[in-house]
């Protein structure tokens, strides 16, 4: 009689990544409505809880810093953003949720935000952010519509001058290891391909195990190692 297959959510972690650990650090201060931060808790192969609960053979222990799932909130949240620009968690992968606002286009204020800069006392912009985590973290992910191709927010007369995040970074620009949309990973090595359309409820989940392979892939042996 064959042996059942052990199911997805029971297997152990016989071969665990090189890559100890990754952060993921998930900005929400797009223009969006946090839908997809929503769907992902859908998710079921994997399941954000297999992704965090480490039930994913060769993942790396994985830390979510997304502000509509955390436990945390106001500084104690805001922490994990200041330390990955520090370079105090290495390595991190940053995910941008929501289009991205054109802070140059405007007489006064700011069009999205997350978080206070001690020094000013001004709100630190969603540009802002991205300016300083991209070329830090090893990844960077567009999460959903919105952050990948602007979403409705980018349609013609709105007066924010949203777009996507490879056309706010460049679409030449290369983090680390990796740059990724929901439908295209691009790298070192050859592109991978995920399935057209990606189901939003399983776009980000899904694609964190991929996004740790390629880091451990991507990093040199003496970094991987730390």
């Amino acid at each position: 009689m064959p042996v059942e297959p052990i199911p997805f959510q029971r297997r152990k972690n016989d071969a665990p990544s090189s890559v100890e650990e990754v952060h993921i650090v998930w900005l929400t201060a797009g223009l969006s409505c946090d839908g997809d931060s929503v769907s992902v808790t859908a998710a079921e192969q994997p399941s954000i809880e297999d992704v965090i609960l480490g039930a994913i053979p060769g993942l790396p222990k994985v830390y979510l810093h997304n502000p509509v799932l955390a436990y945390e909130n106001g500084d104690d949240f805001m922490k994990f953003f200041y330390q990955a620009e520090r370079g105090e968690i290495d390595p991190f992968v940053l995910v941008v949720e929501g289009s991205i606002p054109n802070e140059q286009i405007k007489d006064e204020g700011y069009w999205a935000a997350q978080g206070t800069d001690p020094n000013t006392g001004q709100p630190i912009t969603t540009c802002e952010w991205i300016d300083r985590l991209a070329p830090k973290a090893l990844a960077v992910i567009g999460a959903g519509t919105c952050a990948t191709y602007g979403g409705i927010h980018a349609m013609a007369g709105n007066p924010t001058g949203c777009m996507g995040l490879a056309d706010y970074l460049g679409w030449n620009w290369r983090s680390k290891a990796v740059l990724i949309s929901p439908s295209r990973i691009v790298g070192r090595g050859a592109p991978l391909r995920a399935p057209e359309p990606v189901p939003p409820a399983i776009a980000a989940a899904a694609f964190l195990p991929v996004v740790c392979e390629r880091i451990d892939a991507s990093m040199p042996q003496s970094v991987a190692m730390r």
